[in-house]
């Protein structure tokens, strides 16, 4: 269990980010109930700009991608932008594999993310 970890929230350039410190390895259903509340938070922010760095993350479950789901429909709905970095390259996979990477932008770094969010803030949704 991932009892020392926590999540921790800043912001740049405007872009709210997500991240576990220290890094939770394993995001199953049994270490995500501590952290769900927190990041739902996420969907409401303003402005609706979210980044959620996964570095160290090397396996989640299909209810973290739940979560992610609720917090990315939270931002849409009021025009928002939903973007994952620092993907182990098997989360990446599944992530591919779903398609999901077609809806949420994944890039390596948080910069790289926070540039594709507010490169995209301005094109129409």
């Amino acid at each position: 269990m991932h009892s020392y970890s926590k999540l921790v929230t800043t912001q740049t350039e405007g872009v709210t980010i997500l991240a576990f410190d220290p890094p939770v390895r394993t995001m199953d259903e049994a270490t995500l109930g501590s952290y769900t509340e927190g990041l739902l938070k996420a969907g409401d922010a303003d402005p609706p700009l979210v980044v959620l760095d996964l570095e160290g993350t090397e396996f989640f479950s299909s209810s973290f991608i739940e979560v992610m789901f609720r917090i990315w429909n939270r931002l849409k709905a009021r025009a928002g932008r939903f973007a994952i970095c620092g993907l182990h390259p098997y989360c990446q996979q599944v992530l591919e594999i779903t398609n999901l990477h077609r809806i949420w932008p994944l890039t390596k770094t948080r910069a790289e993310a926070v540039a594709r969010l507010k490169s995209d803030e301005h094109e129409p949704h």
